[in-house]
């Protein structure tokens, strides 16, 4: 199941981009944020709608503790696709899906911190690689001592993934319902792309634009199914029967599925919608950072699983 929501998470990558796009030729004088806003709003204002449905009178019957869940999990995701929906717009989507991934190392580096235990000499190892895997592809530039606007968003939003993640695993939120506690989780990601969306909007014109393009309903329709209730309810669900560490390892799958999306699909969404959006290409970055962050993965699973982290 976890292995399905990476290839819904792939898609999204090449999704998100072209309605970026496609919104940008609506409002070609707005800024990044805006764009990141309006890839993200519509999502999850109809995932709300939907599961709302679902619920009906369920509604009135959820638990204080599933609210508290679906604001925890649903403030560190905004915070996590906020960022890598603007650093999108800033690197290729194939590089963004796999600096997305640096979670995979800082999850075990924080349940370490807990427990105060050393993570041994395997999860440095696997540190240093993810570190030269992540330089690799994007690129750094050692002689300005940094990372490009892109990459270093991604990398932020990765942090706030990792709180995500862990928020799944808290042992207080055990007998949380699915599906109420992440309508919660998206009702705050609505409130906060729609937020961002109205805040940085040049005009009310470049709001509801969009709406008259068949192509962003398609690419809407699309993230709402399939990366939104498809991917969310799904990691909601399943992501608590295993540990977050061999969780992070399963989510590496996400760049893989991306980076093949990637290398079709924007030829096809340019000619479906009118875009102008080329089709990436492998390339040594691509395969030598990604290869590192990949292996870096495997070494730390090969250690002794470390105990289950309640806190």
């Amino acid at each position: 199941m976890l292995l399905l929501v990476t290839a819904f998470w792939g898609l999204s990558f090449p999704l998100m981009k072209g309605a970026g796009l496609l919104a940008a030729q609506h409002a070609p004088e707005a800024n990044t944020w805006f764009f990141t806003g309006m890839m993200l709003m519509p999502r999850y204002i109809l995932a709300v709608i939907v599961l709302a449905i679902v619920l009906g009178p369920q509604l009135l019957k959820i638990t204080r503790l599933e609210y508290k869940q679906g604001l925890l999990i649903g403030g560190f995701a905004s915070g996590g696709m906020l960022f890598q929906a603007d650093g999108l717009q800033f690197t290729e989507a194939s590089t963004s899906a796999f600096l997305s991934q640096f979670y995979a190392i800082l999850i075990p580096l924080w349940v370490a911190w807990r427990t105060r235990r050393n993570p041994g000499a395997s999860v440095w190892l696997s540190c240093a690689l993810v570190l030269a895997g992540v330089a690799v592809l994007g690129q750094f530039d050692w002689g300005a001592m940094r990372l490009g606007r892109g990459e270093s968003e991604t990398l932020l939003a990765s942090v706030f993934f990792m709180g995500q993640i862990l928020m799944l695993e808290r042992a207080e939120f055990v007998a949380n319902r699915v599906v109420p506690m992440t309508l919660v989780m998206f009702l705050v990601q609505a409130v906060v792309f729609t937020a961002l969306s109205v805040a940085t909007t040049p005009s009310a014109h470049a709001l509801v634009a969009p709406l008259a393009s068949p192509a962003w309903w398609g690419f809407t329709l699309a993230l709402t199914v399939l990366c939104t209730l498809g991917a969310f309810l799904l990691m909601n669900r399943w992501q608590k029967e295993i540990r977050s560490t061999e969780a992070g390892l399963l989510y590496c799958a996400e760049p893989v599925w991306s980076s093949g999306a990637s290398l079709v699909l924007p030829g096809l969404f340019s000619v479906w919608a009118g875009i102008s959006y080329a089709n990436e290409a492998l390339s040594t970055h691509l395969l030598i950072g990604g290869a590192l962050i990949l292996v870096a993965n495997v070494v730390l699973q090969l250690r002794p699983p470390p105990p289950r982290c309640s806190g």
